[in-house]
């Protein structure tokens, strides 16, 4: 690593840190202040207290991934220094729940979901399978994006940068080279690299199934702008994702994938707090 490489990470990681610390301060500063002056219910006293009780995690998690690359557990001159990718899908999950949160949290609050008018027991049983699947849409997404932090961790994308093939096989021969097997799911770059595009290709399925459903289905009127910007974000997202493959993992194409991954669960989000009303 030159001089001018260390600089600009330094800067990043230190810009990384100064960015979670203003969150923090953002976050506590207000709550402290509502909570002082009795403007919190009850239940947003929970909230509260469980958001705050997140971001602390999110920034231990943080410290402690750091702290990995750090460790002496380089042996070959040919490894290069990086953090633990479990400490690394860890930090990610938590960031992930703590966003998912906020976003709920603030959909109920600004743009409170709408029943659908209708008595039919036949309606109201596809309105609720279609609920169903969309929160294991939801739930995909999410797996989906944390198996990116085993690729991220692991530079698996800088191995088999072809697709839908894997160097002219659609199963590579060194996905369980390691031992015992069930190390390679997320310590064998190509295990995590064929998981990614399984789960992605999975994920955009299911997707797919959601949107031609939304369009035959009875649903709250916002519901069928959420399922079209979902399908459009998704087939985006995985564009992306196969270009990053394709171009040996630029750093601003990646970033964007990355990005992506985060908006298709935020339309995802939205999507199943739109459906989550029922007529009485």
């Amino acid at each position: 690593m030159t001089l001018k490489e260390f600089k600009f990470i330094w800067h990043m990681e230190y810009g990384h840190r100064q960015w979670g610390r203003a969150i923090g301060a953002f976050f506590l500063i207000p709550a402290a202040y509502f909570w002082i002056r009795g403007r919190l219910t009850s239940p947003m006293k929970k909230k509260i207290l469980l958001f705050g009780s997140l971001i602390g995690a999110q920034g231990l998690m943080g410290w402690y991934m750091v702290k990995s690359g750090l460790e002496d557990r380089f042996h070959e001159a040919s490894d290069v220094p990086r953090v633990s990718q479990y400490r690394l899908a860890s930090h990610l999950t938590l960031a992930f729940v703590l966003y998912a949160a906020f976003l709920r949290s603030a959909l109920e609050i600004l743009t409170p979901a709408h029943s659908i008018t209708s008595d039919s027991k036949k309606v109201l049983s596809q309105y609720r399978k279609f609920r169903m699947l969309a929160h294991s849409a939801k739930g995909l997404i999410f797996i989906t994006a944390i198996s990116g932090a085993f690729v991220a961790g692991l530079d698996a994308g800088l191995v088999y940068n072809s697709f839908p093939k894997m160097a002219d096989k659609w199963i590579p021969d060194d996905i369980l080279a390691l031992k015992p097997k069930f190390c390679n799911f997320t310590e064998n770059p190509t295990t995590v690299q064929f998981d990614h595009r399984i789960l992605g290709t999975t994920t955009l399925s299911v997707i797919t199934i959601l949107y031609i459903l939304s369009k035959k289905r009875v649903l709250p009127p916002k519901a069928y702008k959420a399922a079209s910007v979902l399908a459009v974000l998704g087939y985006l997202q995985v564009a992306l994702g196969i270009t990053t493959l394709l171009t040996y993992v630029p750093v601003s194409i990646a970033a964007s994938h990355q990005t992506g991954s985060l908006a298709v669960l935020s339309a995802a989000i939205w999507l199943t707090h739109e459906l989550k009303r029922l007529p009485k």
